[in-house]
C-alpha cells in the first residue's frame, strides 16, 4: 500500500490548484513550474491581465472576435513562466491541458524540456498539432498523465 503520493501527482495537483484561481466560467487551466531538484520555480493560470478587469473583458467563446474571450485571456503557461523565480532551462511544466501553439512557442523559448499533462482535448486541433511538431523539433518531451483528483474547500473536481 502506497501512504504518499508521487512527484507527477504532487506537482499536478499544484496545477490543478493553481487552476481554481481562474474566473473563466468554461475553461480553468492551472500550471507549475519545477526544476531538477524538485523545488517549484513558476506556477500560473488562465485570466486577464493586470489591470484588466473581470467585469469588463468578456469570458464567452461566441460571437465577434473582439466580444469573446480570446483575445485577451493570457493562458496558465505564459502566466507560470512570467511568475517563475528562476531559470527554466531544462524544467518541467506541469500543466492541466496540452498547450496550444502559442504557449508551445514560449516554452520552448523559456528553456523547459518536458512536459506534463493532463487533459488533451484539443488534440485534434491545428493549434495543438503545431505545438507537438515544435515540441518533437526542439526536443521538448511531453506525456500524458492519469487525472488527479483533489479536494479543494468543499469542491470535488
Amino acid at each position: 500500500m502506497m501512504d504518499h503520493i508521487s512527484w507527477d501527482e504532487y506537482f499536478m495537483g499544484v496545477a490543478i490548484l493553481s487552476s481554481y484561481r481562474s474566473k473563466d466560467p468554461v475553461t480553468k487551466v492551472g500550471a507549475c513550474i519545477v526544476n531538477d531538484d524538485k523545488r517549484i520555480i513558476g506556477i500560473g493560470y488562465n485570466g486577464f491581465p493586470y489591470g484588466c478587469s473581470d467585469e469588463v473583458f468578456p469570458w464567452g467563446k461566441q460571437g465577434e472576435q473582439l466580444d469573446t474571450k480570446y483575445p485577451y485571456v493570457v493562458h496558465a503557461e505564459p502566466n507560470a513562466i512570467l511568475n517563475s523565480t528562476s531559470s527554466l532551462k531544462g524544467a518541467t511544466l506541469y500543466v492541466t491541458l496540452f498547450p496550444c501553439n502559442e504557449c508551445a512557442k514560449l516554452i520552448i523559448q523559456s528553456g523547459i524540456k518536458h512536459i506534463v499533462y493532463m487533459n488533451d482535448k484539443y488534440k485534434h486541433l491545428d493549434s495543438n498539432i503545431a505545438s507537438r511538431k515544435m515540441f518533437d523539433a526542439a526536443g521538448v518531451t511531453y506525456k500524458k498523465m492519469k487525472e488527479v483528483k483533489i479536494i479543494v474547500g468543499g469542491y470535488n473536481d
